[in-house]
């Protein structure tokens, strides 16, 4: 197989995906396509509404604040500046909507995966880069659809917990497709007795099992990293379970107890969340998002400016 991306992949690896979290290595970090150069360029031409600018910060009870707001006058290497000495996040979501070369690329990683496991078969499949600064956090959370993370520049702890009670509440992981919000699962410090603590270094991808919960800490650096997210005909019906499932419990008071995703009451289900999905509750409830208030301030990396508050 030319153009790889992984290295040293083994038949453990085929073996481990999807079932159990799996550390590989891969040479995104050399990409062309991850420079600092590149990365400025991709910034300054982002469209505005497939990115986000965050800033966090604490109240005087701990509580975490997250602000978002706009990039300013900066040049795309002062944004870079700026997340290296300031509490900032960026978040380029639809990477490969926005630039065909990285369409390129995450077709190329599945087909490459496709290879190693013929029956992995895949669509819907899209990428992001995170660029956030030292010591910055994402919390406890869970995602829905087959998720992975690309370590490209700096250090993060990545922890991960187990897809099951007591870490991954159904009531929870419903609240997330019907809401669309990722970031406001409970956490107990208890959970890190169970959870795998992996360093990632530059040249190093972790993938996980599906709803898999996990938290982010960034060491003492700039880190840049990748995600990527995929799609089967399973997952989508777990989805399609998940949403389902939510609406049950959260419309009709109904504490659902199948995740079946084949059968009878799959075909009733399936029915329902799509019901559910073109009604003005869930669009509502889905339509929610933070004001953008805050510019970066050119020439002081790292300063944040309020500025009036407005949405996209």
């Amino acid at each position: 197989m030319t153009n790889t991306v992984f290295e040293n992949w083994t038949d453990e690896l085929s073996a481990g995906w999807r079932t159990r979290p799996v550390l590989a290595q891969h040479n995104l970090d050399r990409n062309p396509l991850f420079s600092r150069e590149n990365l400025a360029r991709l910034i300054e031409t982002y469209p505005l509404d497939h990115h986000a600018l965050v800033h966090v910060s604490h109240r005087a009870d701990k509580t975490r604040v997250w602000r978002e707001g706009e990039i300013g006058e900066l040049s795309g290497g002062e944004v870079i500046e700026a997340i290296a000495a300031g509490k900032l996040w960026l978040n380029l979501r639809n990477v490969p909507e926005v630039d065909s070369c990285y369409r390129d690329l995450i077709d190329g990683i599945f087909a490459e995966l496709q290879g190693y496991m013929p029956d992995f078969e895949t669509y819907d499949r899209t990428m992001g880069i995170l660029i956030s600064s030292p010591n910055a956090s994402v919390p406890y959370h869970s995602d829905l659809p087959g998720q992975s993370l690309w370590q490209i520049a700096g250090r993060k702890r990545l922890y991960l917990y187990p897809a099951q009670e007591p870490f991954l509440p159904q009531a929870e992981l419903e609240r997330i497709a019907l809401y669309g919000i990722e970031v406001n699962m409970g956490y107990d410090p208890t959970y890190d007795r169970e959870a795998m603590i992996v360093d990632l270094e530059p040249g190093q991808m972790m993938t996980w099992p599906l709803n898999a919960p996990h938290r982010v800490e960034n060491h003492d650096c700039l880190n840049i990293s990748m995600t990527s997210e995929h799609w089967t005909a399973d997952i989508k019906r777990s989805q399609q379970i998940t949403m389902a499932n939510g609406v049950l419990r959260n419309l009709f008071g109904w504490t659902p107890r199948s995740r079946r995703i084949t059968g009878p009451e799959y075909v009733a289900k399936a029915a329902l969340q799509a019901l559910a999905r073109r009604s003005p509750w869930v669009k509502r409830a889905r339509r929610t998002r933070r004001p953008i208030d805050f510019k970066l301030v050119k020439s002081q990396p790292g300063i944040i400016q309020d500025i009036p508050a407005y949405t996209r």
